[in-house]
This record gives C-alpha cells, sequence and structure tokens, in this order.
C-alpha cells in the first residue's frame, strides 16, 4: 500500500498525489513531493499582501479596515503594527500588538511591510 505523508499545514492524513506535487484533501495545501522529506526546504515563509517576505521584529501596516474579535475598536487602515512575531508552523498568521488593541493576531494577506 503507497503510503503518502502528512499534510505539513493541518496534519491531516487524507493525501494525494497531483503531478509533481502533493494535495491535501482536508485543507487543499499543495506542497512539492520531494523524497528527501526535508521540513526546512519546505517550509513557507510568510509574506504580506505584496509578497515581501516578513520576519521577527519587522513592522507591518494594515491595508483596510478590519473588524477584531472581543473588542469593540475597529483595527483602521494605516494602523502600525510594530515588532511582529511570526505563527511557528503557520504562514498566514502573524502576532502583534497595537496601540490600543493588544494580543491580535493577523491574517497576512491585510498586512504589507512598513
Amino acid at each position: 500500500m503507497d503510503t503518502t505523508p502528512p499534510c505539513p499545514q493541518c496534519k491531516g492524513e487524507i493525501t494525494y498525489p497531483d503531478d509533481d506535487n502533493l494535495v491535501c484533501a482536508e485543507c487543499g495545501h499543495e506542497w512539492p513531493a520531494s523524497g528527501d522529506g526535508d521540513a526546512a526546504a519546505t517550509q513557507v515563509r510568510p509574506r504580506d499582501s505584496n509578497g515581501n517576505e516578513l520576519a521577527d521584529g519587522d513592522s507591518v501596516v494594515v491595508i483596510k479596515d478590519l473588524k477584531v474579535k472581543g473588542s469593540s475598536i475597529p483595527l483602521k487602515q494605516g494602523t502600525m503594527i510594530r515588532g511582529i512575531r511570526l505563527v511557528e508552523d503557520d504562514a498566514e498568521h502573524i502576532e502583534g500588538n497595537s496601540d490600543k488593541i493588544k494580543g491580535l493576531v493577523l491574517k497576512t494577506c491585510f498586512l504589507r511591510k512598513a
């Protein structure tokens, strides 16, 4: 029986080969089907809405107004988030603090590097 590795993003067990890639049926994530199994080489780095790579300690700017769950204060366009932290094993989210709201987890598609 052919065994395929679990999804590196959601850890789902239902994966299948598609040409030169492996695909997760649960979350739709695709990754190269390299036989070496090197996780560091396949690790996806977080990128902002313009495609710039983000790193710990960077400053980012919110590109559109966002509603914040658990708060009545919205996060306005142009708000600066300084000293971001990358979420381990998740290239779509970062952690940070604004001047008014602490403990934010934001999607990188709503941010641009400052």
